[in-house]
C-alpha cells in the first residue's frame, strides 16, 4: 500500500454504560458474571482508505464517533476490534492542551511536543523560532500552560502541530475557539500544506470550510459510516439528512398565523405578463437541474433568470438589476410560506441573496393545488466570478428563525458575473455619500 497513509479496517469501539457505579463493582465479583452494564457502539465497523495527499472532511452531530475515529486513528485510543495500518509521521491536533504538561512553560511544551513526534533536541529547536511567531503569545511562552486561556492553547497546539512538517495532519474542531484573524492564517497554513500534498483529516461542523478545503468527506451517523466519496455529494447528502430531521421534529408543531405578521406594504401581489408565463413549464413534468430536498408541501415547477428587459440571462454584468421568476405549486393548504433565493460562490459560500422572511413579511395562505409564480428582482452587486443559485420554499415557524422546508434546490444554476462599469475590490458594492473638507483652504 505505497500509495495509501490511513487504512481502517472493521473498526469498533465499544464503552461498557453503568446505571450506577456500584454496577461495575458488582459485575466484576459476580460469581456468573452477570451483566449490570448497556453497550454503547461509539465507533461499529468502520472500514475506508484515504490515499496520500488527500484532504478528508469528516462530518457529523455530535456523538456521532467523529472525534473516537480520530483518536483511535492517532492512537490515544484502542479499538475494541478491528485496526488501523497509518503510514507516514502524523500530526495532530484533538483536544486543547492534550499532551500538554499544565506545569510546564510553552516553551517547555513545544520541546516535550517534539520528543513525543520523534525530533531530536536540536530538530525541535530549529523550529522553534517559527512555532513562536506564529503562535505569537508574546511573553505567555515563558508561563506555565495552566494559566493559558483557551485562545492561546489553540495558537500553541496549532503553531506546534503545523509547523513540524507532518505526513498527516489531523485536526478536530479545536480551531472554532481562535479569533478571526488566528483562524484566517491557520486555514492560510492549511491550504499551504494541501499544495505541498500533505494528508489532512478535518472534522469540522462548518460545511463550508469542508467544501472549501476538502476533494473527499466521510459522513459518520451513530458510529457507522454512512457516507463517503466527493465532497460535494457527501456533504449535501448530509445538509439533506439535517433537513428531513429538522422537518420531522416541526411536523407536529401548527403553526399560529397570530405569530406570522405580513406586512402588506412589502408584499406585492404582481401582474405577470403572458410572455414570462409561457416562459415556464407548469406542467410538473420538467426536471431540474441541482439537488433536490423538502418535506413534499410545496414543488418548485420551473424558473427562469431574466434580465432588465425580461430576455432569459445565463450571463450577469455586476450592479445591474435582474430577476427571478420562479413557479411553485402546494400540496398542502399553508397559513403562509416564505421564498429565500441565494446565490453562493463555487465553494459553497452565500454571498448575496433575497429572502421574504427577512424582510419582515409572509406570503398569504395558499390553498391545496395553487400555484403561484414568484418574482424577485436584485441588484447584483457582486464583484466578477462563477456563482451557483439556490431555490428555497419555506415555511415559517417562527419568522426568519426556525422554518420547514418544503422544497430546496442547491445548484439549480450556475452563472458568470462579469464587470459592468464600475470595478470594485470588495466582494460587494455599496453606493455611498463621499465628500471632503480642507481645513487649511476654508481658514484662509
Amino acid at each position: 500500500m505505497p500509495n495509501t497513509a490511513i487504512k481502517v479496517s472493521h473498526l469498533t469501539k465499544v464503552y461498557k454504560l453503568y446505571d450506577k457505579p456500584v454496577d461495575r463493582l458488582k459485575e466484576s465479583l459476580h460469581p456468573l458474571k452477570k451483566k449490570y452494564h448497556k453497550e454503547f457502539y461509539a465507533l461499529n465497523d468502520v472500514s475506508f482508505e484515504i490515499k496520500k495527499g488527500e484532504t478528508v472532511g469528516i462530518i457529523g452531530k455530535n456523538g456521532a464517533g467523529k472525534s473516537t475515529l480520530l483518536k483511535i486513528i492517532t492512537g490515544v485510543l484502542t479499538p475494541s476490534s478491528g485496526h488501523v495500518h497509518v503510514n507516514g509521521r502524523i500530526a495532530s491536533l484533538l483536544e486543547l492542551g492534550a499532551g500538554f504538561n499544565p506545569e510546564y512553560t510553552g516553551v517547555e511544551n513545544i520541546y516535550l511536543q517534539g520528543t513525543l513526534m520523534g525530533y531530536s533536541h536540536s530538530e525541535t529547536e530549529a523550529k522553534m523560532e517559527q512555532i513562536l511567531q506564529f503562535a505569537d503569545i508574546g511573553e505567555h511562552i515563558h508561563q506555565p500552560v495552566k494559566t493559558y486561556s483557551s485562545g492561546m492553547f489553540a495558537r500553541l497546539a496549532f503553531a506546534i502541530s503545523i509547523n513540524v512538517e507532518p505526513d498527516i495532519f489531523i485536526v478536530d474542531e479545536a480551531l472554532a475557539v481562535g479569533d478571526m484573524n488566528f483562524q484566517s492564517k491557520c486555514m492560510s497554513k492549511m491550504k499551504e500544506m494541501i499544495d505541498k500534498k500533505v494528508t489532512i483529516l478535518f472534522v469540522s461542523h462548518d460545511i463550508y470550510s469542508v467544501q472549501t478545503l476538502c476533494n473527499e468527506a466521510i459522513f459518520i451517523n451513530n458510529g457507522k459510516l454512512e457516507k463517503i466519496g466527493n465532497v460535494e455529494e457527501v456533504t449535501n447528502y448530509y445538509v439533506e439528512i439535517q433537513r428531513e430531521k429538522n422537518n420531522s421534529e416541526l411536523s407536529k408543531i401548527k403553526i399560529n398565523s397570530t405569530e406570522i405578521k405580513i406586512n402588506e406594504k412589502s408584499f406585492s401581489n404582481t401582474t405577470i405578463s403572458k410572455d414570462i408565463i409561457n416562459k415556464l413549464d407548469l406542467s410538473g413534468n420538467k426536471e431540474l437541474a441541482g439537488r433536490h430536498s423538502g418535506n413534499g408541501k410545496a414543488k418548485i415547477l420551473d424558473f427562469i433568470f431574466c434580465d432588465d428587459k425580461e430576455n432569459i440571462s445565463t450571463e450577469i454584468i455586476s450592479n445591474k438589476n435582474y430577476s427571478i421568476y420562479v413557479a411553485v405549486k402546494f400540496y398542502e393548504e399553508l397559513e403562509g410560506f416564505a421564498a429565500v433565493f441565494p446565490i453562493r460562490s463555487l465553494n459553497g459560500v452565500q454571498e448575496i441573496g433575497v429572502s421574504s422572511s427577512a424582510q419582515k413579511f409572509c406570503f398569504p395562505r395558499v390553498k391545496k393545488d395553487d400555484i403561484y409564480i414568484l418574482k424577485v428582482t436584485s441588484l447584483m452587486n457582486i464583484k466578477s466570478g462563477v456563482y451557483n443559485l439556490v431555490l428555497s420554499i419555506e415555511i415559517p415557524i417562527i419568522l426568519n428563525q426556525v422554518h420547514e422546508f418544503a422544497h430546496v434546490i442547491e445548484n439549480c444554476l450556475t452563472f458568470n458575473v462579469s464587470w459592468g462599469e464600475i470595478l470594485f475590490p470588495t466582494q460587494f458594492f455599496t453606493k455611498g455619500e463621499i465628500s471632503f473638507f480642507n481645513i487649511k483652504k476654508d481658514e484662509n
